[in-house]
Formats: structure tokens, sequence, C-alpha cells
């Protein structure tokens, strides 16, 4: 297919297919960004979790380092909540305000896949519309003398190109948008499994140090109280 066949078939459409090529490179520019901003996502959202489970119990210290290290990713939004409420939220509480962050989070995970999912649905639209221009061309052949039936069968197989072009895009654009829906679902699950792992280790309450013993034999005992 040379170059000068491809512009004989994008006039052929009267442009349809130049729109569709400009939906084609919008589709795979979203779908290279989002995975590999997704993908990086959850790689360091595991080495977090990992973190966060090799401590048995979660006191300010502990929650600063693991913010620290988690820098710009989901899990620090998690992360700072419990850091600003430990000392003043209940366990449900505390289970209320960390699934308000992760509300506050979702829209940003999946954003602009709503352009693969238009993709999805105008491009073999659009190919079906390039189609019936093309078709228009092709059978308007056939009121022009000199021109055999024959050349109305290759109009028409012009014509088709953007009808299957249109169709590929959108199995492209299908393809993107489920993998990356899969990514978004598991970094939603990275940070239900964040929520769970702070809450457990924290109990909605201050940590509070245990007494020594020696310190608890040093205690005088509350004088009783008369009869």
């Amino acid at each position: 297919m040379t170059f000068a066949y491809i512009m004989h078939l994008a006039a052929y459409s009267d442009g349809v297919l130049y729109v569709l090529a400009g939906l084609l490179l919008v589709a795979l520019a979203v779908i290279i960004d989002r995975s590999w901003s997704l993908r990086s996502t959850i790689i360091q959202g595991k080495s977090i979790i990992r973190a966060t489970a090799s401590h048995p119990a979660l006191t300010h210290g502990d929650l600063s380092d693991l913010l620290r290290k988690a820098g710009a990713l989901p899990e620090a939004a998690l992360l700072d909540t419990a850091i600003r409420h430990l000392d003043t939220a209940s366990t449900d509480s505390m289970a209320n305000r960390l699934d308000e962050s992760i509300m506050l989070i979702a829209p940003l995970l999946d954003r602009r896949l709503w352009i693969l999912d238009t993709v999805v649905t105008l491009a073999p639209l659009l190919g079906l519309f390039g189609t019936i221009i093309g078709m228009f061309h092709a059978f308007s052949v056939l009121a022009q003398p000199g021109h055999a039936p024959a050349d109305v069968t290759a109009g028409v197989a012009d014509a088709l190109v953007a009808t299957a072009f249109g169709i590929f895009i959108a199995m492209l654009g299908l393809t993107g948008f489920n993998a990356l829906s899969n990514q978004v679902r598991l970094i939603i699950h990275q940070l239900d499994s964040m929520k769970l792992m702070i809450i457990n280790r924290t109990d909605g309450t201050p940590v509070v140090p245990a007494r020594s013993p020696a310190a608890t034999r040093g205690t005088p005992a509350p004088a009783m109280a008369r009869a």
C-alpha cells in the first residue's frame, strides 16, 4: 500500500480517514500515558504496603516515615489522614475518614479513560460514515458515460476501508480501556488493603506505651472509700 493510495482512500471518504487517524493517535497517547502512570503506581504502592505490613503497630513516627516513602502515591493521602486523626478518631471514625480519602482519590486514577470510551464508540460510526460517503462516489460512476460497471466494485472496496479502519481503532481502544480499568481496580484494592492495615495497627485510638512492672509496683494503690 503506497502513500499515494492512502491519500486516494482518504480523499475517497472525504477526509473521514484523517479524522480516524487522529482518533488512533489520541487513543494510543492515552493508552501509553495511563499505562505508564498506573503501572508505576501499582509497583511503588506494593512496596509501601509491604513496609506497612512489617509494623505490628503504627505510631506517629511510623506513619510519618511511611508518608515520606509514599511521596506522591495515592497511599500518601491515607497516611496523612491517619496522622492527622490518630489521636482523636475512634475506629469507626478513622475508617470513615479513610474511606473519604479513597473516594477523593478514585476520580484521579481513571482520568482520561473517558477518551478511550468515546473512541471505542465513535470510531466504528465514523468508519461507517466514511464508507457511506465512499459508496456515493462508487455508484456515481454509473451515471458517467464510458465507465464500466466493474469500476463500481473497486470503488466499493475502497469505501469499505474506512469501516475496517474504524473497527480496528475500536478494538484497540477497547483492549486498552479494559486493561487500564483493571489497573485502576488493582490500585483501589491496594488502597482498601492500606486502609485495613492502618485501622488494624492503630485501632483508631492513640498508641499508649505500656507501663513497666516496676513503675506499676511503685504506684500507690488508691485509698479505700470510707463506709
